[in-house]
């Protein structure tokens, strides 16, 4: 899933891409390095505004607890450029992505809730 990055615009109007990173990528911490990296090269380019930054992941069987950060230096040009951060969770396992039979195969997130309960 790549992180999408767009200007939210005034209702009635379709929101405005602003970039498209990571294509096929499902696993956090590149998505949220590539923001980062992003940020620094092209935020000085952009205006304050009202824009959004998306990322999409999926879980890793071999996550063990915690996860990315992001540098306070990213987060205050985030804030100065008045962009919110979408973390998007979908179901599905990062090694089965591609894989019809094992994302079919995945069941639904209430089943999987059940499943940790127990």
């Amino acid at each position: 899933m790549p992180v999408t990055i767009y200007r939210v615009t005034p209702d009635g109007q379709k929101n405005e891409r602003v970039a498209w990173l990571c294509d096929d990528e499902w696993r956090l911490t590149p998505q949220s390095e590539a923001l980062s990296a992003w940020l620094l090269e092209e935020g000085p380019k952009l205006r304050p505004d009202r824009y959004v930054a998306n990322i999409g992941f999926s879980w890793r069987r071999d996550a063990c607890s915690g996860g990315p950060a992001f540098a306070p230096e990213t987060l205050r040009q985030m804030a100065d450029l008045g962009m919110s951060l979408f973390i998007s969770e979908y179901a599905g396992f990062t090694d089965e992505m591609g894989d019809e039979k094992s994302v079919e195969a995945v069941p639904p997130n209430k089943s999987l809730e059940r499943t940790r309960e127990g």
